[in-house]
C-alpha cells in the first residue's frame, strides 16, 4: 500500500468534476487523499440563506452502523458523502464546515470513524445527513465492488488460461462458442475469444475434458455481464445530488449487487474446483498445506453468500454491502490461488528447485531438456514472465515468501497492479489477437462428430435420389448477376453480389434451381432428372436455424411427362427422404399456384399484384393474419374488403381429399374460375396417386401456403418439422414451367424439391443428444499399434490392411496404454499390437476393444484373421 505522504490527491467539487469507482477505491485504501475545490466551498456558502450563513448547531448526529464496516468501507462511504455534500442543491443550509470535517476524517490517519462519535449539526444539516447517509454507504461500497470486480474479470481470465495449460485441458470448444445464429451471449463469446488470444500458440493445452474448464466462458462471461450493470448504476449514483433523487438508492443498487454476488459465488466455486484439480496434479504437499490453511473452502463461500442474501432480504443495506465485499474478498483470494497453483505447475520447479510433479528437476538433466521445450501461449507466456521477473527480483525461493509475493502482485491495492491490468489489455488488443481467425456471422465450422452425422445424412439423401433415376450435376458457386436477378421476387434483395474484378457482374447462387434451369437452357436439353447437393448463399440476418451459407439438396425433373406424374414423384421422394433420415414427425403443406391466382382473382386482387400479395400470404406461418392484413392494406394498396375475403380463404386447411371435395362442391367459386378449376383437376390426379403410394397421410392441403418466389407456376409445397426442436420449414419446392424459357430458349416444364439440410442437421444433432447416442467421427476398423519406434514395420503392416480394403490407422509409441487410449478415444474396435516379443516370434496380437479379449495369430495370416472377425 502506498504511504500517505506519497498518496495522490483527488479534487472534489470542481467544475465538471465527477467521482469514479477507481477514485473511491483509491481513497478507501489510502492510495489517494481528497481535496475540496475552493470554488465548491464558495458556492456552498453562497447558496445558503443569508440568515443561515453561520447557524448554531442544535443537535448531535451519529452515522448509523459504521461499526459494521471495515475502515476501507468507511472511507469509501465518507468519500461519497463528501461529494454529495458538495452537490447539495440551492436553498439547502449546509455550513462549509461540514464537508471540511468529512474531508479531514477521510484523510485522517485514523482507520475508522466510530459510530459512537457524534458531530454537531443544525436541524437543516440533520435532514441532509439523514437523507444522504444510507445512499452514500451503499454507493461507496458499490464503488469498491465495482472497481475490484471489474479488475477481477481480467484477472480470472488470466488465471483460467494458466489453469488450462497447467491441466492440459481441451480448449477446442472455445473456438466454436459463436454459432453465428444470434443466440449466443456476447460476453460469453468475449471470454472465449480472450482465452484463445492468451493461449494462442500454446503447446500445453491438450485433450483433457473437464467441466470446470468448459464452464469458464459461461461463468466468467456472466460475471462480465453483471459487472457492467453494476458499473453503470454505480457511476450514476456516485454523482447524483440530493435533488436528483436518492430515495430507493440502496434498493436499486442492491438489485444489481445481488446478481453480482451470485456471479461471484459461482465464479469462486468454479475457480476452487480448478485449484483442487491442479493441486492434485502437482502433488506438492507444502503448497497444498499452505492452500488449505489460507483459502476458504466451498462451505465458507456459500455461507457468506447466504449472509448477503439474508441481509438483502432484511433490507439491512449496510450489512448487505459489507457482506458482498467480504464475499468478493474470499473469491479474489481463491482466484489468486488458482494463479499460484497453475504457475507452480508450469514454472515452479525451475524457480523453487523442488519436487514438483514428482521429480527433482535440478537433479534430472533429462527433465531439464524437456522443460525447455515447454511452449506457453503467447499471452500466458508474457504473464508468466512478469511473475518470474518479480519473484527473481525478490531473491527468495522459500515457498511461503514466494506465494506471498504472487499475492502482492495480484493485489488491487498494490502500485504494480494497474500496470498488470494494462499489460493484459495490451495482449488482448495487439495485432496478434486480430490475426486470430473469426467466422463471419451466419456461417459455421463442423467438427468431426458433426461431419459424421452430415456424411451419413448425405449418403441417405443420395441413395434416395439415385433410386429415382437422377444423375448428379454440379454448377459454379457464382453465376452471372443477370442469371439470378428477377427470379426471386422480394427475396432478390438477399442475393450476394460480388465485386466486378474480372470484367463480369457476378453473384453468389441463391439456390440450386435457377442454376439448374440455366444449365438446361444453355445446353438445349429437353429432359433431365438431376440431383445436386451444394452450398448456397443468402445475404440475410442470421437467426436461429437460419444461415448465410448453407447446403441445399435438390432433386428436379425437367421435361414433358404424363400430367402430374413428376409432381407426384417429387412429393413421394420428399416423404422417403424425411422417413429415412428418421427425424420424427413432420407434415408437408401443399397448395397450387394457379389455385392461389384464382383465389386472388375471386377476391378482387388486380393481376399485377398477385405476386406481391402471395409474398405477404407466404408469411402467415410466422405472423398473424391481422399483421398480414395490415401489410396488404397499408403497404400494398388492397381494400379492407378484399383483404378480409383473402382471410376467409387462407384459413382453409385439412386432409387433401376431404378439402378437395369441399372446394369442388357445386356452387364453389373456384369452379367458376378457369385458373382454380385447372388447379383442382391437377390436384385430384395427384392426390389419388399419393393415396395409392401410401404417403398422402403426410400431406396437408393448405390454402395459406403461397411460396413467395416468382418462378412457381403449379403445385407448391413445404415440409414442416413437428417435433420439439423449432427450426421452421425443412424442405420446399414446386412446379416452375416458365423458368427455363426465361433464358431465351423454348420452355421446358419442370418441378423440383429442395431439402434444407442445415435444419435437418439441427434436428438430428438434438435427437442424438436426447437419445444419448455416440457418433464415431471415423470409420476406422483397426489400429496397428507398434511398441517402440519401428515406423517401417508399422508402414508394412498397415499397408497390407489398406491393400485388403480394410479401414485402418497406425500409431507408434513406447507405451502400450498410449496406444490403447488412442483406440478407445477414436472408438476403433480392433487393435493389432506388435511388441518386441511378437516380432521375434513372428506373431501379432489381436485385441478386441469391446470385449478386451486378446489372442495371438501368425504374422503371415493376420489380415485374413482380421477380415474374418470384421465380417463374421
Amino acid at each position: 500500500m502506498a504511504e500517505r505522504g506519497s498518496a495522490s490527491v483527488i479534487t472534489l467539487g470542481g467544475k465538471g468534476s465527477s467521482l469514479t469507482s477507481s477514485s473511491v477505491h483509491a481513497i478507501a485504501h489510502g492510495l489517494a487523499q481528497v481535496r475540496i475545490d475552493s470554488a465548491a466551498l464558495d458556492r456552498l456558502a453562497s447558496v445558503c440563506a443569508p440568515s443561515n450563513q453561520n447557524p448554531t448547531p442544535v443537535t448531535k448526529y451519529r452515522f448509523p452502523k459504521l461499526d459494521t464496516l471495515t475502515p476501507q468501507e468507511t472511507r469509501a462511504f465518507l468519500a461519497v458523502l463528501l461529494n454529495k455534500l458538495l452537490l447539495v442543491p440551492s436553498g439547502s443550509s449546509v455550513r462549509t464546515s461540514l464537508p471540511v470535517l468529512v474531508s479531514e476524517a477521510v484523510n485522517s490517519q485514523s482507520n475508522s470513524w466510530n459510530s459512537e462519535e457524534a458531530i454537531d449539526v443544525t436541524e437543516e444539516e440533520l435532514v441532509v445527513l439523514e437523507g444522504l447517509s444510507l445512499p452514500s454507504v451503499s454507493s461507496g461500497i458499490c464503488a469498491v465492488l465495482d472497481y475490484q470486480s471489474t479488475a477481477l474479470t481480467t484477472i480470472i481470465d488470466v488465471a483460467a488460461a494458466l489453469s488450462c495449460e497447467a491441466s492440459g485441458a481441451d480448449v477446442a470448444p472455445f473456438g466454436s462458442m459463436d454459432s453465428g445464429d444470434g443466440f449466443t451471449a456476447k460476453e460469453e463469446i468475449g471470454v472465449a475469444g480472450d482465452l484463445k488470444v492468451l493461449l494462442n500458440g500454446s503447446k500445453l493445452v491438450g485433450k483433457t475434458k473437464s467441466e470446470e474448464v468448459l464452464e469458464i466462458p459461461k461463468i466468467n462471461g456472466k460475471l462480465r455481464e453483471v459487472v457492467k450493470s453494476v458499473h453503470s448504476s454505480t457511476r450514476i449514483e456516485l454523482n447524483s445530488s440530493m435533488k436528483a433523487g436518492i430515495s430507493g438508492t440502496a434498493k436499486a443498487l442492491g438489485t444489481n449487487v445481488v446478481a453480482l454476488a451470485a456471479a461471484i459465488k459461482n465464479l469462486g466455486e468454479s475457480s476452487l474446483r480448478r485449484v483442487k484439480t491442479i493441486s492434485n496434479l502437482i502433488n506438492n504437499d507444502s503448497l497444498r498445506s499452505l492452500f488449505e490453511k489460507d483459502c476458504s473452502g466451498g462451505d465458507s463461500l456459500r455461507n457468506v453468500y447466504k449472509s448477503v442474501l439474508d441481509a438483502h432480504f432484511e433490507e439491512d443495506f449496510v450489512k448487505f454491502g459489507h457482506q458482498a465485499n467480504v464475499l468478493l474478498g474470499i473469491v479474489w483470494k481463491i482466484v489468486t490461488w488458482e494463479a499460484v497453483v497453475a504457475f507452480v505447475s508450469l514454472e515452479g520447479s525451475e524457480l523453487l528447485g523442488e519436487k514438483v510433479n514428482g521429480g527433482d528437476v535440478r537433479a534430472d538433466k533429462k527433465s531439464e531438456k524437456k522443460k525447455k521445450k515447454v511452449v506457453l501461449g503467447k499471452g500466458t507466456g508474457v504473464i508468466v514472465q512478469l511473475i518470474k521477473d518479480r519473484l527473481q527480483s525478490k531473491g527468495s525461493v522459500v515457498l511461503e515468501k514466494w506465494v506471498e509475493n504472487i499475492f502482492l502482485f495480484l493485489d488491487p491495492k498494490e502500485p504494480e497492479f494497474d500496470g498488470l491490468l494494462i499489460k493484459v489489455k495490451e495482449i488482448l488488443e495487439t495485432n496478434e489477437s486480430r490475426r486470430l481467425p473469426k467466422l463471419p456471422k451466419g456461417t459455421r465450422d463442423f467438427a468431426k462428430e458433426q461431419m459424421a452425422i452430415r456424411e451419413k445424412a448425405f449418403s441417405i439423401i443420395s441413395d434416395v435420389f439415385k433410386r429415382h433415376g437422377a444423375t448428379a450435376l454440379d454448377t459454379p458457386v457464382f453465376e452471372m448477376r443477370e442469371t439470378l436477378t428477377g427470379k426471386y421476387g422480394e427475396d432478390s434483395k438477399l442475393i450476394y453480389d460480388l465485386a466486378d474484378q474480372g470484367g463480369e457482374l457476378c453473384s453468389l447462387r441463391y439456390d440450386l434451381t435457377v442454376p439448374f434451369a440455366r444449365y438446361v437452357a444453355m445446353n438445349g436439353l429437353t429432359a433431365l432428372k438431376r440431383h445436386q447437393i451444394a452450398k448456397v448463399y443468402r445475404r440475410d440476418n442470421p437467426s436461429k436455424g437460419r444461415f448465410r451459407e448453407f447446403y441445399q439438396c435438390d432433386f428436379d425433373i425437367a421435361g414433358q411427362y404424363e400430367r402430374m406424374g413428376p409432381d407426384f414423384e417429387i412429393i413421394k421422394i420428399l416423404t422417403e427422404l424425411l422417413d429415412e433420415l428418421d427425424i420424427g414427425d413432420y407434415e408437408i403443406k401443399l397448395n397450387h399456384r394457379m389455385l392461389l391466382d384464382g383465389m386472388l382473382e375471386i377476391c378482387g386482387v388486380p393481376p399485377e399484384k398477385f405476386r406481391t400479395i402471395c409474398s405477404s400470404i407466404d408469411k402467415l406461418d410466422k405472423q398473424s393474419f391481422d399483421q398480414i392484413k395490415k401489410e396488404m392494406v397499408e403497404e400494398k394498396g388492397l381494400t379492407v374488403e378484399t383483404a378480409d375475403k383473402i382471410g376467409d380463404f387462407v384459413k382453409e386447411r385439412g386432409s387433401p381429399l376431404v378439402l378437395l371435395s369441399k372446394l369442388k362442391l357445386e356452387g364453389s367459386l373456384f369452379l367458376e374460375n378457369n385458373s382454380s378449376k385447372l388447379a383442382l383437376d391437377d390436384l385430384a390426379i395427384m392426390f389419388e396417386a399419393l393415396e395409392k403410394s401410401k404417403c398422402i397421410d403426410k400431406v396437408v392441403f393448405d390454402l395459406s401456403l403461397a411460396r413467395g418466389l416468382d418462378y412457381y407456376t403449379g403445385v407448391i409445397f413445404e415440409a414442416v418439422f413437428k417435433g420439439a426442436t423449432q427450426v421452421g420449414s425443412i424442405a420446399a419446392g414446386g412446379r416452375y414451367d416458365n423458368l427455363i424459357g426465361m433464358f431465351g430458349t423454348k420452355q421446358v416444364p419442370s418441378v423440383g424439391v429442395s431439402l434444407g439440410i442445415e435444419r435437418v442437421f439441427t434436428i438430428m444433432e438434438q435427437l442424438q443428444k436426447e437419445r444419448n447416442q455416440t457418433v464415431r467421427a471415423t470409420e476406422t476398423q483397426v489400429l496397428v499399434a507398434l511398441l517402440g519406434d519401428k515406423l517401417p514395420l508399422a508402414a508394412e503392416l498397415v499397408s497390407e490392411l489398406w491393400n485388403a480394403k480394410v479401414k485402418a490407422e497406425y500409431m507408434v509409441h513406447k507405451k502400450v496404454m498410449k496406444l490403447i487410449d488412442r483406440a478407445r478415444e477414436s472408438k476403433i474396435p480392433w487393435m493389432v499390437i506388435v511388441g518386441e516379443r511378437e516380432l521375434n516370434e513372428g506373431k501379432v496380437k489381436l485385441k478386441n476393444l469391446d470385449t478386451t479379449k486378446e489372442e495371438e495369430v501368425p504374422r503371415s495370416t493376420f489380415v485374413e484373421e482380421l477380415q474374418r472377425r470384421l465380417n463374421p
